[in-house]
């Protein structure tokens, strides 16, 4: 990570959450945490904060509480681009292992 990235954005838990949003588009806490190894309670606190100041909406799906960029928010959209810049300009390792999960499940009875 990239520490310019974390001292803009706050902290390195805000700085991932924003990442893993921009290069996914939504996400819940529990997601995220995974991806990065960290404490639910942690990414969730981010979440929060990032949602109370307009950079982020959320929705209910299920039990889940799924968050996204404010596209209303001219702010928010400009964060947006500048995230998925900066994952461009990410190193191909961590691109692979933080940003190319599987989305989707697989079909039904689909060979393995």
């Amino acid at each position: 990570m990239n520490p310019v990235l974390e001292a803009v954005l706050g902290n390195r838990t805000a700085a991932w959450a924003l990442l893993f949003l921009a290069a996914y588009g939504e996400g819940h806490a529990n997601r995220i945490a995974r991806t990065y190894d960290i404490a639910v309670s942690m990414v969730r606190d981010q979440l929060l904060r990032l949602e109370a100041n307009g950079v982020l909406v959320s929705r209910e799906v299920g039990r889940s509480r799924v968050f996204q960029f404010n596209d209303r928010n001219p702010t928010a959209r400009n964060v947006r681009a500048f995230l998925r810049t900066e994952l461009d300009l990410l190193p191909e390792g961590d691109v692979v292992r933080y940003f190319r999960q599987r989305q989707r499940p697989r079909r039904t009875a689909k060979p393995m």
